[in-house]
């Protein structure tokens, strides 16, 4: 299968910068899949889980946002959160999950509660693609 270069970053650094065959993303308009050759293209990211290809190996990952691109055959996906499936500590992701839930029961301002829906799917996100 034909491949790409593919860059990950988040604001914390590079989390891959190498050879892919496939990239699978939630955009804001649904789910996306990029391979080589792909036309040139841009999206925002929804929270949500990205499968990453490489070598014949899928690899999924939470995702919390951000946007990606393709350029001239290069792709770049920039997260403001990139979790792989196997380091998310499921426990954590557990209690940050009821804390956003307790927390959401308890407000009254528009704000808060957007936020507060905001970090609850990302905890219910993370959780999902842990388990896959």
């Amino acid at each position: 299968m034909s491949s790409f270069r593919l860059q990950i970053v988040t604001p914390d650094g590079s989390l891959f910068d190498g050879q892919a065959e496939a990239l699978r993303v939630k955009t804001s308009e649904g789910y996306v899949s990029i391979l080589a050759r792909h036309a040139d293209y841009i999206a925002a990211l929804d929270i949500g889980m990205v499968t990453v290809t490489e070598n014949g190996e899928s690899r999924n990952a939470a995702c919390g946002g951000g946007f990606v691109s393709v350029e001239k055959g290069e792709v770049r996906l920039v997260a403001t959160t990139f979790e792989y499936a196997d380091s998310i500590d499921v426990e954590r992701a557990q209690r940050a999950k009821e804390t956003a839930q307790m927390r959401l029961e308890q407000m009254e301002e528009a704000q808060d509660i957007l936020m507060a829906k905001a970090k609850l799917m990302r905890a219910i996100n993370r959780l999902s693609v842990a388990e896959k």
